[in-house]
């Protein structure tokens, strides 16, 4: 009987504990990979570009999924990858190593359901780049079932606020072990919008099959998405884009004079709080910022730069020389840390 009742308040007690946040963690804004040396890490980021952790991955980072409320990251290897780490940002200990199913590859990014409980995963079928999204419950983190894309070479994937999940389908069918590029001349890149596993809603870009939707940020009703021009290099193409849910993509070209300037590639996208919209390209050294209604507002030059987030009304950005850049009407060093920044910043 005492023993029964040792138990019962130790329960009660175990119950009162306050459980870890992120504000635990330091309250990170922001999570970025880096590589240091011969090493390689996620780190935290504050506000002030200070590194609040930087925990260890096994190889190269790509993007990175943050918990909505436990002080939980997932980092996601370079496509096409074999790992994903469950890292607790409190005690910097990896609490979980996700492997995907044999003759499937993560494709570098992955979200949360809002309730935190479900981890979806962008993947693909190695053998033709089928796009999947893994499933994964967040207790365990033990794999649940896999939901089709709609499309080949699936990258990032955002979780719209009526919970329904949006995916950029890049279109591009990848050797399984070296990336070489197998179907440029065929290949169809779309949205997909996922509900329960269901394609519920789809657009293409029919005048230009070759422009590889890759990254998405969302849009009061919708989403605005990255490209990369696949087709011929003197050809310029616009490499923004936004859908409102139930109408026709409509992009948002630079100036004749401007877009050329990114090399065809647009590496992060990222949208302010006043709305305007920011795509980088560290091929061209240069991020381009637009009005919340697609109109070009300016270039600004940096080199190596990719890595973009949200900071207030406007950006932040992370380049390949360890620097951290706020930019508003003008680009401004922040911090600068001994790393090379990887693709994307994550916003907390």
């Amino acid at each position: 009987m005492q023993t029964s009742r040792r138990l019962f308040l130790a329960g009660l007690g175990a119950l009162a504990l306050p459980k870890p946040s992120w504000a635990d963690a330091g309250s990170p804004a922001w999570l970025a990979a880096a590589k240091e040396g011969e090493d390689y890490r996620l780190h935290g980021l504050s506000e002030t570009g200070e590194s609040l952790f930087a925990l260890p991955l096994p190889t190269r980072g790509h993007a990175a999924a943050a918990h909505p409320t436990r002080p939980l990251a997932v980092a996601f290897a370079r496509r096409p990858g074999t790992f994903a780490l469950v890292i607790d940002c409190v005690t910097g200990a990896q609490t979980h190593r996700l492997t995907p199913p044999p003759g499937r590859q993560f494709n570098g990014h992955g979200a949360f359901s809002a309730d935190g409980a479900t981890l979806y995963t962008s993947e693909v079928v190695a053998e033709g780049s089928e796009g999947r999204v893994g499933l994964w419950e967040t207790a365990g983190f033990a794999r649940i079932g896999e939901w089709q894309t709609g499309g080949i070479g699936p990258h990032d994937m955002k979780l719209l606020p009526d919970g329904r999940l949006i995916v950029a389908n890049g279109g591009i069918a990848t050797d399984p072990k070296d990336r070489t590029k197998l179907n440029i001349a065929t290949m169809r890149p779309n949205l997909s919008v996922l509900s329960q596993g269901k394609v519920v809603a789809q657009a293409e870009l029919p005048d230009l099959p070759q422009a590889s939707i890759r990254h998405l940020a969302l849009v009061p009703e919708g989403v605005a998405f990255a490209m990369q021009w696949e087709g011929d290099p003197a050809e310029v193409v616009p490499l923004l884009g936004q859908w409102s849910l139930g109408a026709a993509p409509v992009l948002c070209p630079a100036p004749e004079g401007e877009a050329g300037r990114m090399k065809g590639y647009a590496g992060s996208i990222a949208r302010a709080a006043d709305g305007r919209l920011a795509i980088s390209s560290p091929k061209g050294g240069a991020v381009q910022v637009f009005a919340a209604d697609g109109g070009f507002v300016a270039t600004y030059a940096r080199a190596d730069v990719c890595g973009l987030a949200p900071l207030g009304a406007g950006f932040v950005t992370s380049d390949g020389n360890g620097g951290l850049c706020t930019l508003d009407t003008e680009l401004r060093p922040l911090a600068k840390l001994d790393a090379a920044w990887d693709n994307h910043m994550v916003a907390l």
